[in-house]
């Protein structure tokens, strides 16, 4: 049943399939404690479904085992045209949407495992969508091993992958779990701008950057302003450091969907964009979902830390915006722009002498 299921995984364009128990997943413990520390930040969703979270029975009655699956998205990225100043956005929001994308082959994959075991099976399908420590199980069942970024490594596929997963009531025999080869490599760590990743295998959300750019609603701290650079959404430097993507392969799935145009946008333009250019630009993507003020936001904050005198037009514009949370970056970024401008000149041969 097992070479049944991989086979019509393979079919389906997943990259790698594998099996574990539904037991509930052994960092539990470390889970918890990391929500008491507050370190999620501002989502509180994972606080409310923390209960599912670890006990997968709460999700699935019956549940007894989990179905693993990993789907690459490692691609070329075209750089950008050095003409005007432009933003950075994580590989994956290069494509469309995944949840979509990947939505008809877990149905597809369901479907199969609920044929194979019958009309009592149940089974439920997420990808980053329900209630599941899907890293936790992913390494339990051998598809990789969470390295000290906290992200799964893949020793066939890298670190650019999506997971999924379908609970299932199926008993199936587990694969063998994954053991750690992250070893002494530290270059994760070294590589965080804002140092959220405080320790080997713990994250500090509230000072990631793609939390800070994706998921928190509200003002970008001070602080943390500077160090996000030309990042408007997410950031890929643990990922990029991570030695094991000597092996990432593009994945057959993904690559029909990229959306290499917005890998470096101009950012000028993007501050331009009004509700509707907005919805029009970002449509069936994921940064739709961070919604036009949280785009702009964290565009003002790029042009902020790397923009000139020729994007003052634009984020004089942006002053007046009717969303404050943009127009106060708005602010910040001018400040930012203004204070190199008045900066004097380095003179290198008088410092010379």
């Amino acid at each position: 049943m097992k070479a049944a299921i991989r086979q019509r995984a393979e079919e389906l364009g997943f990259d790698d399939c594998r099996f574990t128990t539904a037991a509930p997943p052994a960092t539990a413990d470390h889970f918890e404690q990391w929500l008491a520390n507050q370190q999620n930040g501002e989502m509180t969703w994972l606080e409310r479904t923390a209960p599912k979270r670890v006990n997968p029975q709460l999700v699935l009655s019956g549940a007894r085992s989990v179905i693993c699956l990993a789907i690459s998205y490692s691609a070329n990225r075209p750089a950008a045209d050095g003409h005007q100043p432009s933003g950075e956005v994580a590989r994956y929001a290069c494509f469309s949407d995944y949840h979509d994308v990947l939505a008809e082959r877990l149905d597809a994959l369901t479907a199969a495992v609920n044929a194979l075991g019958g009309a009592s099976t149940r089974s439920l399908w997420y990808v980053d969508t329900g209630p599941m420590l899907e890293r936790d199980y992913a390494q339990r069942a051998g598809l990789g091993f969470v390295g000290k970024h906290t992200n799964l490594i893949s020793r066939q596929l890298g670190n650019w992958i999506f997971l999924a997963e379908i609970l299932t009531s199926l008993d199936l025999p587990p694969d063998a779990p994954e053991k750690n080869h992250c070893g002494s490599c530290t270059r994760c760590l070294t590589a965080c701008p804002t140092q959220a990743i405080t320790a080997p295998f713990r994250l500090d959300a509230r000072r990631c950057i793609s939390y800070l750019t994706i998921e928190l609603k509200g003002a970008i701290p001070l602080e943390f302003r500077p160090l996000i650079g030309n990042r408007i959404y997410g950031c890929d430097d643990c990922l990029a450091a991570c030695p094991w993507n000597r092996f990432a392969r593009e994945g057959n799935l993904m690559k029909p969907h990229a959306r290499t145009e917005l890998a470096a946008p101009e950012l000028v333009e993007l501050l331009s964009l009004d509700d509707a250019g907005f919805k029009a630009k970002f449509a069936g993507t994921p940064m739709l979902r961070t919604k036009r003020r949280g785009v702009l936001r964290n565009v003002c904050v790029a042009l902020g830390n790397i923009g000139d005198a020729r994007c003052l037009p634009g984020l004089i514009r942006a002053t007046s915006d009717r969303e404050p949370l943009i127009a106060e970056h708005a602010r910040w970024a001018m400040e930012q722009i203004q204070g190199r401008l008045e900066q004097p000149p380095s003179n290198p041969g008088r410092a010379a002498r």
